[in-house]
């Protein structure tokens, strides 16, 4: 999160007060792009960059799409950003939101820019979860729900997607609340993209998720994520994983263009949800960056950050940015062994699994991970 990765004016004590701006910019990512790199990471994922309303630090509500958030910084430091990590072999990824706008619109819309006008967005609506179209049609947290089968709205959105990456030369997009838009909808914004796209299905049903990829590219793989809680977290079964394989494999085009991840932002920390096993917590990560898939890694587990539900699981990071601690050398192993295999070359093959061990390799690498305490059994 731009907003929590680092500050740039030498203000480094911990924010206190995670429901509001804590002081990160794109200059302070732009100065620490070598703690990120020293892991053996070659690619961010950003915030969304539209002017929000009064805290939202987060970039999740857009009032002005054609501002950049004066808190993190200028166009030109985005600029500086983007073309100091392409000098370092970083690619970026920005956020993205086309679902919605702002909570401070409520039902006057006046003030979005240019997102203005009560019909482009659909009539205020709780959500019922059971039914599609209420999930596409209402308002998600409260947020006004835009109406995609607008002409300007829909026009409006894939220009807005289409200029903002060629503009500042984004090399991927992340977008957020995908089951609230109608696939067709998201097959045209993704073309207008012109980058890869990582989408966002919040969602343990591998059928429902996998209906959406080839309307985006990749999805984040939130049933597996569930699997890795159930087996490593609470000890189920190991065989599991081989099951949530079997199950995706058969229902999506392609495994391993899913993203891979332990936690996230909207999600509490591993650390928070399982504080007493630690070595859980080092299984589930190797686990997650070397199986199937992108891998995708949250700051702050690098320094064994242990924050719950959201706003507590975004922590700022600039008072513990400690490249000797053990975990940031632990990650950055499991990087280094990656990259030497060349995993993306080479298949995922299993190669032995029992209900407590599950080892796997890609290529010349081999990957051994348990949910025991004691005895493995082999």
């Amino acid at each position: 999160m731009t907003d929590r990765y680092y500050r740039a004016d030498g203000d480094l004590q911990k924010c206190d007060d995670l429901h509001n701006y804590c002081g990160g910019t794109f200059s302070g990512i732009t100065e620490k792009l070598d703690y990120i790199q020293g892991m053996g990471f070659d690619a961010i994922w950003i915030s969304p960059i539209p002017e929000n309303a009064g805290p939202d630090y987060h970039g999740y509500g857009a009032l002005d799409w054609e501002s950049v958030n004066h808190y993190f910084g200028s166009e030109d430091d985005l600029h500086t950003l983007i073309k100091t990590a392409h000098e370092k072999d970083i690619w970026v990824m920005l956020d993205v939101v086309a679902n919605h706008s702002t909570y401070f619109a409520n039902e006057d819309f006046s003030n979005v820019k240019p997102l203005n006008k009560p019909e482009y967005y659909h009539p205020k609506c709780d959500i019922n979860w059971d039914d599609q179209w209420s999930v596409e049609n209402c308002w998600l947290s409260g947020l006004p729900d835009l109406d995609q089968s607008n002409d300007y709205v829909r026009s409006y959105l894939k220009n807005w997607i289409r200029n903002v990456v060629s503009k500042f030369d984004f090399d991927g997009i992340r977008i957020d609340t995908i089951p609230h838009v109608p696939k067709d909808f998201w097959s045209e914004y993704t073309e207008a993209s012109g980058v890869f796209q990582m989408g966002e299905c919040f969602n343990g049903d591998v059928d429902f998720v996998a209906g959406y990829q080839g309307h985006v590219e990749g999805l984040f793989n939130y049933p597996m994520y569930f699997t890795l809680h159930d087996v490593f977290g609470s000890g189920q079964s190991m065989y599991n994983i081989r099951t949530r394989y079997d199950h995706e494999d058969a229902a999506f085009k392609d495994v391993d263009a899913l993203g891979s991840f332990m936690d996230n932002h909207d999600n509490a920390r591993w650390l928070c949800t399982f504080p007493n096993n630690f070595a859980a917590f080092q299984n589930a990560i190797v686990f997650a960056m070397t199986a199937r898939g992108i891998p995708f890694f949250y700051y702050g587990d690098e320094q064994e950050f242990s924050g719950c539900n959201d706003p507590a699981n975004r922590e700022s990071l600039w008072d513990a940015m400690d490249s000797d601690s053990y975990m940031y050398k632990y990650v950055t192993k499991i990087n280094q062994a990656r990259k030497a295999a060349k995993v993306w070359e080479h298949e995922y093959v299993e190669r032995y699994v029992s209900d407590n061990f599950f080892a796997f390799s890609k290529g010349n690498m081999l990957v051994m991970t348990t949910n025991s305490h004691s005895t493995v059994d082999l």
